[in-house]
């Protein structure tokens, strides 16, 4: 086998890998009803198949000989700014109420610490 059967190869993978994440989202993005559940399926599944998409296209380059790193500028961007959108995306739909909100925090005072309750010490494993 050659490189550019190698190339080739490698390429339709990730086109195919990517494709399938992209239309995950999609579908995702299309079927949840809640504007949180909404949020993760675009952001997660798609992060990924975009960023399969741009790596066939770095491959491909690489395979037919015309170097081309701008693809792995865009995959930076999107790794970068996808999760920072979602964020904004996420804290607007909370403050807006439109989703539900979470549940209260219960009533010891060890649950967003790493301290243990004293009944919770003398139990051995």
């Amino acid at each position: 086998m050659t490189a550019d059967t190698i190339g080739l190869y490698a390429t339709a993978i990730c086109l195919l890998i990517g494709s399938g994440f992209a239309l995950v989202g999609v579908i995702g993005l299309l079927k949840f009803n809640d504007p949180m559940a909404r949020l993760h399926a675009p952001t997660k599944v798609g992060t990924v198949g975009i960023g399969m998409l741009l790596l066939a296209s770095v491959i491909h380059s690489f395979a037919t000989g015309a170097t081309s790193f701008h693809e792995l500028l865009i995959m930076a961007f999107l790794f970068v700014t996808a999760p920072i959108s979602a964020n904004f995306i996420a804290k607007v739909n909370i403050h807006r109420q439109t989703c539900e909100t979470p549940p209260p925090p219960s009533e010891d005072e060890t649950w967003s610490t790493l301290d243990t309750l004293e009944e919770d010490q003398n139990i051995k494993s």
